[in-house]
């Protein structure tokens, strides 16, 4: 006799076999396969749900990010227009002394380039590795329209004797193929010498490690700056009651509601010599005419605007998680002997830990990345990694180079998550 468990399966049972019986719906299909039907048309819906926000994402991020990090180890605009020196190379190996023949192939091919109006190209993608070396090729390109006569060495050297520099056929080499890591090398201050070993540039050309650490350092100091002050502003909202603790929010979530810019130029408002603070610390005697303080167009600049404008997110994450501390901790230690300050330090501080972590990480995060507030209030001394990746972007055009800066710049905050992750551990990670 077979007994329903639901409406949708029965016990079938088998007299006189000795043997569990199977189970199936009520229609008689397998009860197993009919479940695992069910499963998959559940998960097909789910994902159709989320299928316009995983496409989302896709497009507007993940396709970006990996175009930026191809972009960073390819670029063309050499191998593509100059075929002929370029094969000469790949036969050849570093190290090996330009011959006729490969005077002959960068004759070919410069001739080439002019007539089809892409020495421009050329020449803008090798001004990347050798600066100056933009108006020679598009020198030497006019020439070219003429005709060059063998000997074609001699003849390159007479229209300029930089054809003759090793720097500038060393370059050519890296050029001569498309993908390359030497932006990479590049944006860690790093080249290549005639044996094709990595070496480090010259002093004055170091410049992105400089801006690295600059951008590390000045990171850190905001992020330890958002949390001083903010600590005690989420204590208080924790504490005081609604109606005052509503006021404080609104407070806090003011500046959200004002412009980016609009903030960034009131702080070079109050900030310059001759603006609001300075003003003040003269008119009450603390400072002279003569001894105004330069907070403008520095790095206290920098450190000043973006601590008031990251603040609010490392304030929040705290909040977040001071509100469901339960006061009884805190006093339950006092009344077993801890002192204020060993209560706070063994029992409360360590209970805010996640909302911490959480504020530390995106306020870093969000520092290390900013661009308007540090290229308007910086000067030269408070710009950040992120003004040269913009710099690359806009006006040397060399998407190459600001893409292997982005691609380092992201692979410094993965690397942090990881380490947060491991410390930490990311499901404890608590943002509001």
């Amino acid at each position: 006799m077979a007994t329903a468990l639901d409406p949708h399966a029965a016990i079938v049972a088998k007299a006189g076999g000795g043997r569990a019986a199977a189970l199936t719906t009520a229609d008689g299909r397998p009860l197993a396969r009919a479940l695992a039907r069910s499963s998959a048309r559940a998960r097909r819906r789910a994902f159709l749900l989320v299928a316009p926000l995983l496409l989302f994402v896709v497009i507007t991020f993940v396709i970006p990010i990996g175009q930026m990090l191809h972009r960073s180890m390819y670029n063309d605009g050499f191998s593509a227009n100059m075929p002929q020196v370029s094969a000469w190379f790949a036969e050849n190996p570093p190290g090996t002394q330009p011959d006729e023949a490969a005077f002959a192939a960068l004759a070919a091919d410069l001739t080439a380039a002019a007539e089809a109006r892409t020495i421009g190209i050329v020449g803008t993608r090798m001004n990347y590795d050798v600066p100056g070396t933009r108006s020679l090729f598009t020198a030497t390109g006019r020439k070219a329209r003429a005709g060059f006569a063998p000997p074609y060495r001699d003849a390159l050297v007479e229209a300029d004797a930089k054809w003759q520099d090793p720097t500038l056929w060393r370059a050519m080499r890296s050029a001569s193929t498309a993908y390359t890591a030497n932006f990479y090398l590049a944006a860690l201050d790093r080249t290549r010498n005639d044996q094709n070993e990595i070496v480090q540039v010259a002093g004055q050309q170091q410049v992105y490690v400089m801006l690295f650490k600059r951008t590390l350092g000045l990171s850190l100091l905001i992020t330890a700056t958002t949390f001083l002050l903010g600590f005690p502003i989420a204590h208080l909202l924790a504490t005081l009651p609604m109606r005052k603790s509503n006021l404080l929010m609104i407070l806090v979530l003011l500046p959200f509601w004002t412009s980016l810019l609009v903030r960034t130029t009131a702080w070079m408002v109050l900030l310059q010599q001759q603006g609001v603070i300075n003003d003040i610390l003269v008119w009450i005697g603390a400072i002279d005419e003569q001894g105004r303080l330069a907070m403008i167009y520095n790095q206290i600049g920098t450190v000043i605007a973006m601590t008031h404008i990251l603040l609010p997110f490392m304030i929040l994450p705290l909040y977040s998680v001071m509100r469901t501390i339960n006061p009884s901790y805190v006093r339950a230690a006092r009344s077993l002997g801890a002192t204020s300050w060993t209560a706070f330090r063994r029992v409360y501080f360590p209970l805010t830990l996640p909302g911490l972590g959480a504020g530390a990480l995106l306020v870093f995060i969000l520092a290390v990345g900013y661009y308007i507030t540090p290229a308007l209030v910086g000067g030269s001394s408070g710009q950040l990694i992120s003004n040269m990746i913009a710099m690359h972007m806009t006006e040397t055009l060399n998407w190459s180079m600001a893409a292997a800066l982005a691609a380092l710049l992201l692979g410094g905050v993965l690397a942090l998550y990881w380490v947060y992750d491991r410390l930490v551990g990311i499901d404890n990670l608590k943002l509001g």
